[in-house]
Parts: C-alpha cells; sequence; structure tokens
C-alpha cells in the first residue's frame, strides 16, 4: 500500500526534516512521519545498540560466574533432542 504525502506534510517536513508526528483523528494514534533513509539508519543503530547491550550482559554474566560449561549444555541439549527426535549422535 502506497500513501500519498500531502502538501501539508510535505510542508512541515521541510520544516523538520528529522521527522513529525501526525495524529489519526478516529484513534488517536501518534506516528512520526520521517524519511525513509532515516528511519532505517536509525533502526539499524538501534538492532546494534541491542546485539551491544545483549553481549555486555553475557560478559557480565561470565564474570559474575553465571555459566554453564559446554561440555554440559552439549550434554543438556543432546539428551533433549535425543528424548525429542529419538537417537542423536
Amino acid at each position: 500500500m502506497k500513501t500519498i504525502l500531502t502538501n501539508e506534510q510535505r510542508l512541515a517536513l521541510d520544516e523538520q526534516p528529522e521527522g513529525i508526528e501526525v495524529e489519526d483523528p478516529q484513534t488517536q494514534k501518534k506516528y512520526v512521519l520521517t524519511d525513509a533513509a532515516l528511519h532505517h539508519r536509525a533502526m539499524q543503530a538501534l538492532h546494534r545498540q541491542e546485539d551491544r547491550d545483549a553481549i555486555q550482559a553475557g560478559i557480565e554474566d561470565m564474570k559474575a560466574g553465571r555459566v554453564e560449561p559446554y561440555s554440559e549444555v552439549s550434554r543438556r541439549l543432546r539428551a533433549h533432542l535425543r528424548e525429542k527426535f529419538g537417537a542423536c549422535t
């Protein structure tokens, strides 16, 4: 579905290129209208930050000793797969 930008929205975006807030009069939900390239860059930055946060949490778990040896994880995974699917190598 493609929605056409109104002249009012175009003028508002010219004044605020980082985006404008629009509201649906029926639902009162608010949306941000912004350039697609800016939106994609922002989403990529958000995903990179989430990845960094997850890595940092893993490092903190490791430093605090909240880890399991690979051998134990492998043993439990093999047992689970054997139980679910039968023989497992």
